[in-house]
């Protein structure tokens, strides 16, 4: 079983890995991530989310994320989301920002049935705009996933998200502007309640030196 895991997991990684720059700035991160996803009832679901994301050798909250978002499904594997999320960024150095989006999303499976391999998607189309800057960023950005069994109810989970953005600002790129790699492990607590930790290493595209950020990524889900 460990081997049919290993495969699959180890070809997707392999294809979606981003090719390193050859000189990039790098930084160790640690970011904590809740979620909830409740079942409003015929077809309807809510979406909760706040992330903590410590940045400068983990010294230092760097970037507060909260995001909300109303969702109807339109089978047991596809549902549609429509959503806002705010993000606080305080880099070093540069001001303090504050971010508004609007988003809407696709989720769906690909492959499985949630018990052995599965392969699901997310598509995500987002509006951005800063406080005291003008102008839109459209951007899309696309997740793939793979989950498989370890041992009991343990699963390994892998996924990949490339962000592309669809036209130029004063603070987003025309193109990659982001990739994000994870592998890891989901471990049920209970009920309802799912631990995933594991290495997510995200790649900055940049006008200067690209960025590599190493980081240790914790996520609580619950399901109501």
């Amino acid at each position: 079983m460990f081997s049919k895991v290993l495969g699959p997991a180890t070809a997707l990684a392999a294809l979606v890995l981003p090719a390193a720059a050859q000189a990039a700035d790098e930084d160790t991160n640690i970011w904590l991530a809740q979620t909830a996803n409740v079942d409003l009832g015929k077809g309807a679901v809510l979406w909760l989310e706040a992330q903590e994301r410590f940045t400068n050798d983990a010294s230092r909250l760097g970037q507060f994320l909260v995001r909300p978002g109303i969702g109807y499904k339109l089978d047991k594997t596809t549902t549609v989301y429509l959503g806002y999320a705010y993000v606080m960024t305080d880099p070093v150095g540069p001001a303090k920002s504050h971010e508004h989006r609007i988003f809407q999303q696709l989720s769906f499976r690909l492959l499985g049935d949630g018990k052995g391999v599965t392969v699901t998607g997310r598509t995500r189309f987002e509006q951005r705009m800063f406080e005291n800057q003008d102008g839109t960023g459209w951007r899309l950005r696309h997740q793939l996933r793979l989950t498989a069994p370890l041992a009991g109810k343990v699963r390994a989970a892998l996924w990949t998200e490339p962000f592309f953005g669809l036209n130029e600002t004063t603070f987003q790129r025309d193109g990659l502007g982001l990739w994000r790699n994870f592998a890891g492990v989901a471990i049920p607590i209970g009920k309802g309640f799912t631990l995933e930790p594991g290495y997510l290493n995200q790649y900055v595209v940049r006008s200067g030196p690209d960025r590599i950020d190493h980081t240790a990524n914790l996520t609580l889900s619950t399901n109501f």
